[in-house]
């Protein structure tokens, strides 16, 4: 056989070795937080159409109940890639946490909701009530904080308690709580369950940001081309949901597919993004400086410390 032809063959068994003790011979996955929401549908579907596996990307997949302990898990090196909220995101690099975001992945889909008969018709009527968040952390708390500041009152004028989304709409129905702030599909198994809306995410900030897909520096700059590949199965599955709804819900893992009624519900109503382009941005950076006027952040953040410059 020609020296040659020889060559070429083992250049490319040493690239085919590569690659599998990249991400398959070694045992090494790469990790991915998620919260357990519908605004996390992307990779759920990803998942489910085992897109990762295809592109030779070995996945282990964890879920939080809490976005403070996902970011914190992002930032010690425990996961890789988050499905989170902007709003921890932007806490934790403002705390040093080396990590960017490297996509959108929704907008908006949270709500503040309220036990039918507890007398609640307006948003400054929430003072004194026993209203649900889940955590400070949260892109909820946030908007919540937000909602109350616009209608003249605050968020110290209510009992406010920190309890995991799952838990808040069994804690409303029994009357633990008179209200809550929440996300999809919460919001609408909510409203299935005969609790009312009080007000939605987009009367309170219209298109605002909400969970994204965060990275740490330190997959990004050992993996770059991974990253890469990353974004395309993430623009991919968007790209599906956006197209293929109802098909969509039956990709949803089992532990959100409790009320398919409230799941259709819930995915027809989001706005599937993904990518980083100059307006996205924008509505970030005016987040950000939300944030700071509300002292959840104590001064704003550079852009390029915010967001990966290969997106």
């Amino acid at each position: 056989m020609d020296n040659r032809i020889i060559a070429v063959i083992v250049a490319i068994a040493v690239v085919a070795v590569g690659a599998f003790f990249l991400w398959g011979g070694s045992g090494e996955d790469m990790t991915i937080g998620y919260m357990p929401s519908d605004h996390n549908a992307a990779l759920f579907v990803a998942d489910s159409q085992g897109k990762f596996q295809e592109n030779g990307i070995k996945t282990k997949l964890v879920q939080f109940y809490s976005e403070g302990d996902l970011m914190a898990a992002m930032a010690s090196g425990d996961v890789d890639i988050g499905f989170v909220g902007i709003a921890p995101v932007l806490s934790s690099i403002e705390n040093g946490a080396p990590v960017k975001v490297i996509s959108a992945a929704q907008t908006e889909g949270s709500a503040v909701v309220v036990a039918k008969d507890v007398g609640v018709n307006s948003v400054k009527d929430l003072a004194g009530k026993r209203i649900a968040t889940p955590g400070e952390s949260s892109i909820q708390h946030m908007l919540l904080s937000y909602c109350l500041k616009k209608n003249g009152t605050s968020i110290n004028d209510l009992k406010v308690t920190v309890m995991k989304i799952p838990s808040m709409n069994d804690a409303l129905r029994t009357g633990k709580i008179e209200g809550m702030i929440t996300c999809e599909p919460y919001v609408s198994i909510a409203k299935r369950n005969g609790a009312k809306v009080l007000v939605d995410s987009h009367d309170i900030l219209p298109d605002h940001p909400c969970c994204v897909v965060a990275a740490s520096d330190k997959f990004i700059n050992e993996h770059p081309n991974e990253t890469a590949k990353i974004l395309e199965i993430h623009r991919n599955a968007t790209d599906f949901i956006n197209n293929n709804t109802n098909e969509s819900v039956k990709l949803l893992p089992r532990d959100l597919l409790g009320d398919g009624g409230a799941e259709r519900m819930s995915m027809s109503s989001l706005p599937f993004i993904s990518g980083l382009n100059d307006t996205y941005k924008k509505d970030v950076m005016d987040f950000m400086k939300l944030e700071v006027d509300l002292g959840i952040l104590k001064k704003p953040i550079s852009e390029d410390k915010i967001f990966w410059e290969g997106s």
